[in-house]
């Protein structure tokens, strides 16, 4: 047998290279860094210190209650009796006594039959999508809609038409014609621009071709509604036989998680089959702990909601009134314009230097390709810290 008569080391040398050469594989990320980088859209993850001396615009704590006391409370005890984590996954050890009193009690508050916990709103999104259709399903998707609405279409393989922003006309003819399952979703309030949904109208379009509508509220519940009960409670959608609703705990609640709320029977067939709930470790009990919290504060103190929305119309007032470009608010999002990726970059940077903290989006984020502030309104905003934003912003504005 020949055998190789280079001695050890010099064999591992000229291994050496060849390995090394093994990172071409990921070459072409750097040429996609550097794209990103001469169209402006480099992103990069900034810590928050726990005591952070700024002024939150950023944040989607909407209703104040991420550091309320009685949250942070509900959470902590939640921890101390369950433990960490949930252990598994729902259909598992994940379940707890816990899980089951979050899910009646926001089921109640939001006028739907049963609700299902999952660990992130995005979850809960992929798990109605893709639980709800199959291949032969129209699915039909408001063109403005969240990347877990746009996912959830995706994973379902099913056929999606995509529809202009907004437009119930659209939405029954895009339906027209088809004989099967069909399903419209759409964002309840839209999370880049603020704007709200015509649900109504949309149900309407569904009712006249039988199709089924599934509603993100993640941006209505807590805002919205009477007391805060969301978008398709004001809408007055909910219960409502053909309508399905996901939410999340990240938001007005100032938790974590999601949940899908609907018929009963939706509800059973999504613990069957939703691959995004049967798969995944059950929501952590500390977070259901502090929505749970968050939810009994919310029905104590339904004014957090209406004050919510109060700020924000106040905020696109003063900044419209102040010459920029802001939509109206339908909830507590409030979107400036800017002129550019690079100028909204460094018009959330001028913010942060002065103290404020605000929401900087470009694309791929936004699907218009129009870069903006983002500033979300919350209850707990005081008049002195509104007039503080409302400086800010406008001082620290580029020039067009």
């Amino acid at each position: 047998m020949l055998q190789d008569s280079a001695p050890a080391p010099a064999r591992a040398a000229a291994a050496e290279p060849s390995r090394r050469a093994y990172g071409a594989a990921f070459d072409w990320i750097d040429e996609a860094r550097a794209a990103r980088r001469r169209a402006g859209l480099v992103r990069a993850l900034r810590p928050r210190a726990a005591g952070s001396p700024l002024l939150d615009l950023a944040s989607n704590d909407y209703l104040g209650l991420a550091r309320h006391p009685e949250v942070t409370g509900g959470a902590a005890r939640a921890a101390q009796e369950w433990g960490a984590g949930a252990t598994g996954s729902r259909l598992v050890t994940g379940s707890t006594e816990l899980h089951a009193r979050l899910e009646a009690e926001l089921a109640a508050f939001c006028g739907a039959e049963a609700a299902l916990v999952l660990s992130s709103g995005y979850a809960a999104n992929l798990a109605a999508v893709t639980a709800l259709t199959d291949r032969a399903t129209l699915i039909v998707s408001d063109a403005g809609n969240h990347a877990s609405l746009i996912d959830g279409c995706r994973l379902s393989r099913a056929r999606t038409a995509v529809t202009p922003h907004a437009d119930p006309q659209a939405v029954r003819a895009a339906l027209t014609g088809h004989d099967g399952r069909a399903l419209a979703v759409t964002d309840s309030v839209f999370s880049v621009d603020g704007d709200a949904a015509p649900l109504r109208a949309l149900a309407e379009a569904c009712r006249a071709h039988g199709a089924a509508l599934l509603v993100d509220d993640a941006h209505g519940l807590g805002v919205l509604g009477d007391g805060g009960r969301g978008a398709v409670a004001a809408a007055g959608l909910a219960g409502d036989a053909d309508v399905v609703t996901t939410v999340t705990l990240s938001k007005s609640l100032g938790a974590q998680g999601g949940a899908v709320l609907g018929p009963a029977r939706v509800i059973e067939h999504l613990v069957n089959t939703a691959r995004s709930f049967i798969f995944d470790t059950g929501l952590a009990p500390a977070a259901a702990g502090g929505a749970l919290a968050a939810l009994r504060l919310l029905r104590r103190e339904p004014e957090r909601a209406a004050r919510a929305g109060e700020v924000a119309r106040e905020l696109h007032e003063r900044l419209t009134a102040a010459g920029l470009r802001a939509v109206r608010p339908d909830a507590a999002v409030v979107s400036v314009r800017a002129p550019s990726p690079e100028q909204a970059v460094r018009w959330a940077a001028d913010c942060r230097e002065a103290g404020l903290a605000v929401g900087c989006f470009r694309p791929p984020s936004v699907p218009d390709g129009i870069s903006r502030l983002r500033l979300t309104a919350r209850a707990d905003l005081t008049r002195d810290q509104v007039d503080t934003a409302v400086r800010v912003i406008t001082a620290t504005a580029p020039v067009c």
